[in-house]
């Protein structure tokens, strides 16, 4: 997937659950994919304001919901350290792309996780 955006292209995302061994690999690339895919559909749909942005934001937070599942059945989960990393990301990417005012907790608001 070619982006762009320098900044997002360059960026390690997920990069605290690839260094700790309890998330496995194989789930969180399904992570970083999904992440890649909101950055690619940013720059397709180019979000005019916040309302357009979050729901972006909002789409790609359930295909997280939906990978709860996969790190269950690979003997994990997305607990604290998971949730502050992902949530880290969406405003990384949404910055990135020039969103200053964004709310983190609504760039996430439809996880339940």
């Amino acid at each position: 997937m070619s982006l762009s955006n320098r900044q997002v292209s360059a960026y390690p995302f997920l990069k605290a659950l690839y260094r700790d061994a309890y998330y496995p690999d194989h789930v969180v690339d399904r992570g970083r994919d999904v992440l890649l895919r909101l950055c690619a559909r940013i720059e397709t749909d180019r979000p005019a304001d916040l309302a357009a942005l979050y729901a972006l934001t909002h789409t790609a937070t359930e295909e997280f919901n939906d990978l709860q599942t996969a790190f269950e059945e690979a003997d994990s989960e997305i607990e604290t350290v998971a949730r502050e990393a992902i949530a880290e990301d969406f405003w990384f990417v949404a910055r990135a792309y020039g969103f200053a005012d964004v709310d983190h907790e609504e760039l996430i608001a439809t996880r339940d996780w």
